[in-house]
């Protein structure tokens, strides 16, 4: 997948700037994509050139005006084109994390677990961010059927922190600095990896 998909995905759910798509991107893609400033308004220029889009310059009082970006005719029929299609190969994972740890003897023990308790920290975080826009689909009596597919993509980049944080804690255990009351393990009740994934789902909306 490209950027452009990402951008015309996002945007085909809510028309919206290119400020907006940013901060967009910033919170509720990033489950899935990542993107920065510069690209995001690039591959802005290049899908509307493409007509995959369109802008209407908005005016605004005491502030700059903006374009409000909107997916044309074209862009949906490539997007439902798209969806269709199957890639040959998973996309490889690229973490910087695993290219420091696959040479970590080269550094003493202690740098590699300052560098893991840094990076749990962020995947706590991150963690902590996604369940908290969980609870507000809790609070839909039922979904609609575009909400159950968001809310699908956010139960991934859910799990994906999971299994971070769960990485981590055997990482830095298996190096000799097992984490205090780790996130997978709550405190004096020995849970399963497993048993911690149920847990994380059990108050979720259903998808029916």
């Amino acid at each position: 997948m490209s950027l452009s998909q990402a951008i015309l995905a996002a945007l085909f759910n809510q028309p919206c700037s290119g400020y907006d798509l940013v901060k967009r991107f910033n919170k509720s893609v990033e489950c899935y994509w990542s993107a920065s400033h510069q690209q995001i308004y690039k591959a802005l220029a290049k899908l509307e050139e493409e007509d995959y889009v369109w802008s209407e310059k908005i005016e605004q009082e005491n502030r700059p005006n903006k374009k409000l970006y909107t997916v044309t005719e074209g862009g949906r029929q490539h997007l439902q084109q798209w969806i269709s299609e199957v890639e040959d190969d998973i996309v490889p994972l690229k973490s910087n994390l695993l290219v420091k740890l696959s040479i970590g003897h080269m550094v003493p023990t202690e740098n590699l677990l300052t560098t893991l308790d840094a990076y749990y920290q962020q995947h706590r975080e991150k963690l902590k961010s996604y369940q908290t826009v969980s609870k507000q689909y809790a609070q839909v009596p039922q979904l609609s059927r575009e909400e159950q597919f968001q809310y699908l993509t956010l139960r991934a980049g859910i799990r994906q922190q999971l299994a971070w944080v769960a990485w981590c804690e055997e990482a830095m255990s298996f190096l000799g600095s097992p984490v205090e009351n780790p996130v997978s393990k709550p405190v004096g009740q020995p849970v399963t990896a497993r048993e911690s994934l149920r847990e994380s789902v059990r108050d979720s909306p259903s998808a029916s």
